[in-house]
């Protein structure tokens, strides 16, 4: 009699073990699901370090060589005439002394050293904010990279993104700089999210169109970059506390307009920037 009793109960024992240990596992589960989709900027946090003085060189970009024969000077010709004319005149010696005995010899070939010009590009100018906030500010608020003047009165409204903007939007980030991994693409999409908010483009292909944004969309957006679309759009996050209306990599093509701007940060080769005003 007490064996059927015993199995029953070391049977609602192991049933019990097995519901706690299975709860155990979703609630594990559920709880690193909460704290990547959270706060997933927490692996990536950065600080950007831009030179606030005045103006400061960004880079030096090396033209193509010209060659003497291609563009010659005025003085470069006088020059070579003048060289000319006295190599005349020793030949010319040379031989009235050895006229029965000359041998001939060897021209020597002429060599142009080809010389590369270095135009100078500079930095933008960068507005300064009269308060500064710890770099473990801007991170506890959800910020990835913290700069040396955020700021403080930059805000956002929520901004729902259809299925159509979502796919358009990582495609974009993607293509723009899908190479900066999370970080890159949240600022790309901060950039859109601004342009939305402060400008009033009601899509994100509104503001690809006419904001110019010409990388292609022929790609395939990486997690990383899904992850930070959804970041900045559906947790209502952003990558810096500072509006970012432009962007553009200066390796790339110089840009005079943008280093007119209120210059943020640099993040890899790609520079953002605020306008001026509103």
């Amino acid at each position: 009699m007490k064996k059927p009793i015993e199995s029953k109960i070391n049977m609602i024992l192991i049933i019990v073990l097995c519901l706690l240990i299975v709860f155990l596992v979703i609630q594990s589960v559920f709880k690193g699901c909460s704290v990547n989709s959270i706060r997933p900027e927490s692996q990536y946090r950065v600080y950007a370090t831009p030179d606030y003085s005045t103006i400061d060189q960004v880079l030096t970009r090396v033209t193509e060589p010209v060659s003497e024969t291609q563009n010659p000077t005025v003085e470069d010709t006088t020059k070579k005439k003048t060289e000319k004319t006295t190599k005349e005149k020793e030949e010319k010696s040379t031989t009235k002394k050895s006229k029965s005995k000359a041998e001939p010899t060897e021209k020597k070939e002429e060599t142009t050293e080809v010389t590369t010009e270095e135009e100078t590009l500079y930095y933008a100018t960068v507005m300064t904010m009269e308060t500064t906030a710890t770099l473990q500010e801007q991170w506890d608020e959800g910020y990835i990279v913290a700069i040396d003047y955020p700021d403080k009165t930059y805000k956002t409204f929520h901004v729902e993104l259809t299925e159509k903007d979502r796919d358009v939007l990582e495609h974009l980030c993607m293509g723009e700089f899908g190479s900066g991994g999370f970080i890159g693409a949240a600022l790309i999409a901060q950039c859109v999210k601004d342009a939305m908010c402060f400008d009033g483009y009601e899509t994100v292909e509104d503001v690809r169109v006419n904001c110019k944004y010409d990388a292609s969309l022929d790609n395939t957006p990486s997690q990383e970059v899904k992850n930070a679309v959804s970041y900045i759009f559906d947790y209502d996050q952003s990558a810096v506390q500072h509006r970012l209306m432009y962007m553009y990599n200066p390796y790339i093509v110089y840009s005079e307009f943008h280093e007119g701007q209120n210059y943020i940060l640099t993040y890899g080769d790609v520079r953002f920037f605020d306008r001026w005003g509103y």
